[in-house]
């Protein structure tokens, strides 16, 4: 096995107040075990796993109510036996040395109405629904007509994410993250593909992002800003979500975000793309980068090199890892020895197996 090399990736970074060993974050994934909405035990080995003294996770999206569903067992954080059973898992992450952040969400109409309270049609920006998306195991998902939500009821869902955060700080998390991408309610808000409203909260790029602000001023009015994060797909086209300027939009939240003050902006990357043969990212967030005053992470497809070389650069503060670290728990540790990854299976990426595709990866110093 090669030497362990001092690389950009693993050199200390300090976010606000916390002292981070390493610039490797492992970003918010999708795992679908935690039945009936309740965490589960089994999370507690999970995310300890993915956990180095330092390093900074970001929990799986977690639902803020009940009407903010839209998958089967993906965790909640809106009742107290929620609360409860996030605390053994958060407890495990600080245990060594972790610093952990719950990532609070909405579907909005990525959903369905078996997924809502009394069958009812799940709430969006507007009354246009999804049509059915095939899955990567070949399934289809259909997707139910949303309703368009009513203006005055929109603070009641602002009041949702503020309640998700003091919840998340009562199960013992560092932080939150607010998902605010990949299609779900508050970019269905954000984006003009999406967004028809004639009110206050549609048009202008001002009031399709009006939404999503107040969000993060309640959540910041609620735990601080220095607890606060935000994750953004400005170029993303998940669920037909997309906009027809999306520098402008990027631009428009990061300034506007620069006066809550809040910690960090968690960016997607435009999609990869084939430039001498080879898969390359192609570093359009330089300006939203410049443009924030806060901690920038970015995400979306990164390899080590690809890491290395925008730490190199100082493109971004800190690289989100998903898959490769779904599927490497010690992934720090490989990316210091420069070892072999072992490859993720999307065949077991969202099964229900509190075991298989989940903790059964193995590390380097595995036995197994």
């Amino acid at each position: 096995m090669a030497a362990a090399v001092e690389i950009p990736l693993l050199t200390p970074y300090k976010m606000g107040k916390f002292n981070l060993s390493h610039r490797i974050v492992l970003a918010p994934l999708t795992r679908q075990r935690s039945y009936g909405n309740v965490p589960q035990p089994h999370a507690i080995l999970y995310y300890s796993q993915r956990t180095t003294k330092g390093g900074l996770l970001i929990a799986e999206a977690t639902v803020v109510s009940d009407t903010a569903r839209g998958y089967r067992d993906t965790p909640g954080i809106w009742t107290k036996e929620q609360v409860e059973a996030w605390k053994p898992i958060v407890k495990a992450v600080h245990d060594k040395g972790g610093v952990f952040f719950c990532q609070i969400w909405h579907g909005g109409r990525v959903s369905n109405t078996s997924f809502q309270p009394n069958g009812q049609a799940p709430v969006s920006s507007t009354d246009r629904g999804i049509p059915p998306q095939t899955q990567h195991d070949g399934t289809v998902a259909e997707y139910s007509t949303p309703r368009r939500s009513r203006t005055e009821e929109i603070p009641q869902i602002v009041d949702d994410f503020r309640l998700a955060a003091r919840h998340a700080i009562e199960a013992g998390f560092d932080g939150v993250e607010i998902h605010g991408a990949h299609g779900y309610l508050l970019e269905q808000f954000m984006k003009d593909s999406v967004n028809d409203r004639t009110d206050e909260y549609g048009g202008s790029l001002a009031n399709r992002c009006r939404f999503p602000l107040e969000v993060a001023s309640a959540v910041v009015d609620e735990i601080g800003a220095d607890r606060v994060g935000i994750r953004l797909s400005p170029f993303a086209d998940y669920m037909e979500s997309f906009d027809s300027d999306p520098e402008a939009l990027g631009h428009y939240m990061v300034e506007s975000l620069n006066g809550l003050g809040i910690l960090y902006v968690h960016m997607v990357e435009p999609r990869m793309s084939i430039v001498d043969g080879r898969r390359q990212i192609p570093h359009r967030l330089s300006g939203m980068r410049k443009a924030f005053k806060g901690t920038f992470i970015a995400a979306g497809g990164y390899d080590r090199e690809e890491g290395n070389k925008v730490m190199e650069e100082g493109y971004t503060d800190l690289v989100a890892y998903g898959r490769p670290f779904l599927a490497n728990p010690d992934l720090p540790k490989r990316f210091e020895l420069n070892a072999p990854l072992n490859k993720y299976d999307r065949f077991t990426f969202y099964t229900s197996d509190p075991v298989v595709g989940y903790t059964d990866y193995p590390s380097l110093d595995s036995t197994a």
